[in-house]
Order: structure tokens, then C-alpha cells, then sequence
């Protein structure tokens, strides 16, 4: 959270005030009844004139003290206590009305006296010298407050006291005495009342974070009226409520007004004073030596040293770390810090293993003929925290019938010394994969492959939130060779296999893309753009320049869920034909194989889908998917396309059944194509 640099606050230190025995309400409460004993007798009894004794307070005066009292980080609302004060004034021969004071123990008196009703003839809002309030609309507010308080009604100690509090929960006022006063026509009951001040100036202390807007806009409408307490309880309350809404530790710990009208607010911020990483064995979940350096794990943390903590920052910390794959589990245990109103954060972690090997299977998409053609395994040997920096190697060997690619892959997810979490990437690969996908279906049914070998340095970099870049140097040595491994140069139909027309074309490419991500979610939106150019350092290298991008939008509409995909590309310059753009397939317009609908310069490819939940973790889906080479079939090197006479445009549409598994998501599909044709689609994964 970033401090508030546009008001300029001060910070103090609080404390929380005890309120002293004197202000409790036990005794005052005594006092009342007393003092009312004292009343009620002496009107039973009394033998002097009624003008001897003319005024009588009566009951209790209600005082009001704000006070911090509890730090609850939940909910602190402004506190009021309401203390009663009792005072009795005797006349000169009150003592000689044979009135006695209730004692100690008297509790059957005190009892009947506390039910005893008086008759009042009259009830007035008065200030505290007895005179009319200057403002009639808050002798109003007070009137309204009173329930039992009325002419003509018989009141006992309770009622008044019950209505002594209603004017002070009104939130106007800060006293409220009520005073009998007898009259010719009866006892008239006066409440003398202490308004609040108006309000006309603000001051608040130790609030860093919070905006100064929230504070202008919530104490706005009062400014130039009396303060009520009821409205600077919700506007303490919304305050509390903002702190807690972005988890962060904050509250006002104390309220002041002062004369003049000035409201200072206390404001208790818990700022971080230090971040320790904890290491926890696995087994025994003691503390124990990490092999990560705790650095590599502190830099990943928003949360620094000196900010307001902030629970829901701290959570994604936890993700952060979580997504770093090095650590089994992940907390944060905030703890007091030795300063008052600051804290020391604890991340405690448990690692995972660091590396190890590991073997699995797939299934090729390129691949489209024979029962087990399609299968490939994998061995493979990773390590996840080189030198303790999170720094990855993996060498993996990929096999199938015709498909093997061994790759070395190192990265480093966050360049030391680097402020803007740049990674960089390395990579060495040897590639060979079907050239069914433009070069296919040959009358002799042979079949060729094209083998890449490649190397070269990739950084990726966020741009900004949900955008991330990537640029890189990448070289290739690429050709095709028939099935007993010949370099060959032409396929059946004397289409080259190269732009060079030798066996293996060579090209420096210069690598650039942009990927915008939504929740992260396959239903999310997503934008991709990618651009690739390349470099004729060398004569004979490639000079060609190569964009694609794809979108992708979902709509939640009920219990289902629209997905919309487009993509599309172009290519300009030399480039070898095996590299153009082909379409049909699994991930592209089913209903036809791989490659089938065309292969060209330029292309675009939307589909629609539909998807329901069906049971479990199986949910149904209807779809529908079209294709087109936008006529640049023609333009690839020996068009390779016409020469199997593909139609260059088509759409497919179907159904199928999607079921989730550690994998991720297992796709089963059955499609038609604009050509009657039917087929199966079988695959692992969303699709790309």
C-alpha cells in the first residue's frame, strides 16, 4: 500500500486511558436513587410553604467521556460511556422534614422507592443555567429522545433515567441534568442540557496510508453544525472499515474535541519493522537450515520494511512465493515488534525436494496415421534450485515413432541485481518432428521429417499488470529427410523442402511477444502477439519477417460458458515452405487431420465453443470452427498445398465431452467438416 503523500499528517505515539472508579456507575446510580428517596419523601411529608423550596435536582446528570478503550482490529467503534453524576440540593429545613436517607442495607426501601411514580404537571429542555436553548431544532431533538418524559404522567426513577440517556444517545449533547422544580401547578421536570460544539476543524494524527479524500468526504456534510457523537461513531466505524476492507492493520485509537470545534483523530497504524524467513523441516516442522537463500525468497515480497502491514499484501506474498515452485507450504505469522504500533513478520517455509528424474508419455498431434504412431515418452532430469536462487535446469529427452526432441533448458527467473524481474532463459535443442502438417500425404506413402537444431537466449520481463514481454536471439540449422534419414531437398511432388535449395536452411532469428492475460483462468481473456524477423548476418541465412496473434474471450452465461478464439498470421520474405502456416486439426479446425483445410503465408482461424457441466468433472461441449489460407496458398515455395489439391477454406462443428485430470483436461471430441467427413479428436490439455 503506498503512503498518502498528498495531506501531510503527524504520528504520535497513544494510550489507552483507564477510567477512574469515580466514573462508574454503581455509585452514581446509588446517588440517584438516593437523591429521588429524598424527593419523593419529603413531597409525602412536607410541611413548608411551596415557595420555600423551589428548585430540587433530581435524579442524575449524564456526562459523557470519549475514551480508547479496546485495540480490536475488527471492529472499534467509538466508545461512549455514560457516567452519571449526582448532586442534591437541600433547603435550609429540609433536614426538619423528618426525611430520612436511605442506609446501607435498606433494600426493600430502596426497591419501593425505585417503583414509586411521581406526578409531573410540566417537561422543559433547558440549557444548564435553566435558560431557553438558542437553537429550537436541537430542543426538538431532545424532546423527540424522551419516551416515558411527558405532562401529565407519573415517572419512576428508571423512566427518567432511561430518558436522561436517550437525550445523551441522541448524540447532540454531551450533559443532560434533570431537575425537578415545584411549582403551584405540580413538579416540573427540566432536562438541562449541554450541546456539543459546532464542528469547524479536523486534525488527525498517524494515519499514513489512509487517503485524505476519505476523510474530507466523510466529515463534509458536518462541517459548520453541532457535532453529533452518533454520526462520529459511523464515520470512526467507516474509517475502521476502510482499514480492514484492504486488510490492512489500522484503527482509530482515540477521538478529541476540543473548543473551537476542532475533532482530533488518533489513528493507530502497525507499520513492519523487520521480515525473517523461517525454515521448517518437513517431516518435524522444526526450524531448520534452508538450502534457498533467504534473499531469493525476500525479494519476491511486496511487503517491505516500513509500510503499513497489510493482510490481503501479505496473502499474495504467499502466492508469490507458493508460485516459485521451491516450497511445499507457505505462511506469514505476524508478531508484536518491540516498538509500539509496528510488527515483525515471520515467513515460515517448508522446501520441497530440489531436483530430481522423472519419466512420463504423450500424444503427438502431428502425427496422424498408425494405431500407436502418436504415442511418445519422456525421461527427463530437472533441478529447481540451483546455488539456492531458484534458478532451474532441465534435460529432458522426448521419443516416439518418429518425433524426438532432446532439449537442455536453464532459467533464471529473476536476474540478480535486476528491479524489474527480468528472467532470462537459455536454450539447446535437437528436434525432429513429422512434415505431415505441409508436406503429407505422398502417393509412394513414404513419409519425411524435419529436423531443427536449435540454440539460443530468451529475457521475459512484466510490463505491467497482466502484460508481460519476451525478447530473445534465436539460431536454427533446419531440414527434412525421408524415413531412413537422408537430408533430402524435394518431396514427391518435387516441391522444395527448402528456401535455399540445399539441405538445410540456416537463420538468425530476432524473437519479440506480448502476451495480456486476464484471471489466468482458460475461460479468461487473452491477447498474444508475435513477431519474428529474421537476421542475413551470413548471405546465405534467411531474411524474412513473421507476425501472429491470437485473442481469446470467454462469457459466463448461466451454468455455461462462451469461448470465442481468433488467430491469424503472416509471413513475408525467404522463409522455408515447411515453416508456412497450416490449418486443420485438433487445435484448429476439426473435422479435418492436421494440416488438411491448408498451408500458406497468411491464414485466420476462428472458433466458438459452448461448455455445460454435466457430472463431476465432466462437462459437454458444442463447437464450431473455421479456417481460411486468405489465397496465399499458392505463394509457398513448390505450393505444396495445391499439390495435394487442399481446399484452402473450411469449417467443422461437433461435440464432446471434456473430463479434468492431473494432466490437465482430457478432450474427447467428434466432428463433421463442410466436406461430409467425420473424425475423432483426441487430446491432452486446453487447446493452444
Amino acid at each position: 500500500m503506498h503512503r498518502n503523500d498528498g495531506v501531510c499528517f503527524t504520528s504520535s505515539s497513544f494510550k489507552i486511558p483507564l477510567s477512574p472508579p469515580s466514573q462508574t456507575l454503581a455509585s452514581p446510580l446509588s446517588r440517584a436513587r438516593h437523591s429521588l428517596f429524598q424527593l419523593l419523601h419529603s413531597l409525602r411529608n412536607r410541611s413548608l410553604p411551596p415557595t420555600t423550596s423551589t428548585h430540587s435536582p433530581l435524579l442524575c446528570c449524564s456526562s459523557l467521556s470519549l475514551t480508547a478503550q479496546t485495540y480490536n482490529l475488527v471492529n472499534a467503534p467509538l466508545l461512549c460511556s455514560a457516567s452519571l453524576a449526582l448532586s442534591q440540593l437541600y433547603s435550609p429545613d429540609s433536614t426538619q422534614s423528618g426525611s430520612e436517607v436511605p442506609q446501607k442495607g435498606q433494600s426493600t426501601t430502596t426497591g419501593r422507592y425505585d417503583e414509586e411514580r411521581v406526578l409531573i404537571s410540566e417537561v422543559l429542555v433547558r440549557n444548564k443555567d435553566g435558560e431557553e436553548l438558542e437553537r429550537k431544532d436541537l430542543e426538538m431533538e431532545a424532546l423527540t429522545a424522551l419516551k416515558a418524559c411527558r405532562a401529565n404522567s407519573a415517572l419512576t426513577v428508571r423512566e427518567v433515567q432511561e430518558d436522561v440517556h436517550r437525550i445523551i444517545d441522541s448524540g447532540y449533547f454531551s450533559s443532560c441534568m434533570p431537575v425537578a422544580v415545584d411549582t403551584r401547578d405540580g413538579i416540573r421536570l427540566v432536562f438541562q442540557v449541554e450541546p456539543n460544539q459546532e464542528f469547524h476543524g479536523l486534525v488527525c494524527e498517524g494515519a499514513n496510508v489512509l487517503p485524505s479524500k476519505f476523510l474530507e468526504d466523510a466529515f463534509r456534510d458536518g462541517h459548520g453544525k453541532v457535532v453529533n457523537l452518533k454520526r462520529l461513531d459511523e464515520v470512526i466505524n467507516s474509517i475502521n472499515g476502510w482499514y480492514m476492507e484492504r486488510g490492512l492493520f489500522g484503527l482509530v485509537s482515540g477521538v478529541d474535541i476540543f473548543s473551537g470545534g476542532i475533532i482530533r483523530l488518533q489513528v493507530a497504524e502497525a507499520e513492519v519493522n523487520n521480515i525473517s524467513i523461517r525454515f521448517l523441516d518437513r517431516k518435524t516442522g522444526e526450524p531448520t537450515k534452508g538450502k534457498t537463500k533467504p534473499e531469493t525468497i525476500l525479494r519476491q515480497l511486496t511487503t517491505k520494511k516500513g509500510q503499513v502491514y497489510s493482510m490481503l499484501q501479505g496473502k499474495r506474498d504467499v502466492d508469490t512465493v507458493s508460485t516459485m515452485g521451491l516450497m511445499a507450504d507457505v505462511s506469514i505469522i505476524p508478531q508484536p515488534a518491540g516498538d509500539a504500533g509496528k510488527v515483525d513478520l515471520v515467513m515460515n517455509v517448508v522446501e520441497r525436494p530440489s531436483g530430481g528424474f522423472s519419466a512420463g508419455g504423450g500424444i503427438s498431434s502431428g502425427i496422424t496415421s498408425g494405431p500407436l504412431s502418436g504415442l511418445i515418452g519422456s525421461f527427463a532430469y530437472s533441478h529447481r534450485n540451483l546455488f539456492g536462487r531458484n534458478q532451474k535446469l532441465n534435460i529432458s529427452l522426448e521419443r516416439g515413432q518418429i518425433d524426438s526432441i532432446f532439449r537442455i533448458n536453464y532459467t533464471d527467473p529473476w536476474i540478480e541485481g535486476d528491479d524489474k524481474r527480468t528472467s532470462r532463459t537459455i536454450i539447446i535443442q535437437n528436434s525432429r518432428t513429422p512434415g505431415t502438417l505441409v508436406h503429407g500425404n505422398q502417393h509412394d506413402n513414404s513419409s519425411l521429417s524435419i529436423g531443427r537444431v536449435t540454440a539460443g537466449i530468451e529475457f521475459s520481463r512484466p510490463l505491467r499488470p497482466k502484460w508481460s514481454g519476451t525478447a530473445g536471439l534465436i539460431f536454427q540449422h533446419a531440414g527434412a529427410r525421408d524415413e531412413k534419414g537422408n537430408p533430402i531437398i524435394k518431396d514427391f511432388y518435387g516441391s522444395p523442402l527448402t528456401a535455399s535449395g540445399k539441405p538445410y536452411d540456416d537463420m538468425l532469428v530476432a524473437k519479440f511477444e506480448c502476451v495480456y492475460t486476464g484471471s489466468g483462468d482458460q475461460g479468461s481473456s487473452m491477447f498474444a502477439f508475435n513477431m519474428e524477423q529474421g537476421l542475413p548476418v551470413m548471405p546465405e541465412w534467411l531474411f524474412f519477417n513473421r507476425v501472429n496473434a491470437r485473442a481469446r474471450k470467454g462469457v459466463e452465461i448461466g451454468p455455461t460458458r462462451l469461448l470465442l478464439s481468433l488467430s491469424g498470421g503472416k509471413v513475408v520474405g525467404n522463409f522455408s515452405p515447411h515453416e508456412a502456416f497450416a490449418i486443420g486439426g485438433t487445435n484448429s479446425v476439426r473435422g479435418y487431420e492436421e494440416g488438411a483445410v491448408g498451408s500458406g503465408r497468411s491464414y485466420v482461424v476462428g472458433s466458438s465453443e459452448v461448455s455445460f457441466p454435466m457430472l463431476g468433472p465432466v462437462e459437454g461441449v458444442i463447437f464450431a470452427d473455421y479456417g481460411h489460407d486468405l489465397w496465399s496458398g499458392p505463394s509457398v515455395p513448390g505450393d505444396p498445398a495445391g499439390a495435394r489439391y487442399k481446399p484452402g477454406s473450411g469449417y467443422g462443428y461437433g461435440f464432446g465431452i471434456r473430463v479434468d485430470s492431473p494432466l490437465g483436461p482430457l478432450r474427447l471430441e467428434y466432428a463433421f467438416n463442410d466436406r461430409q467427413a467425420k473424425r475423432f479428436h483426441f487430446g491432452v490439455g486446453h487447446r493452444n
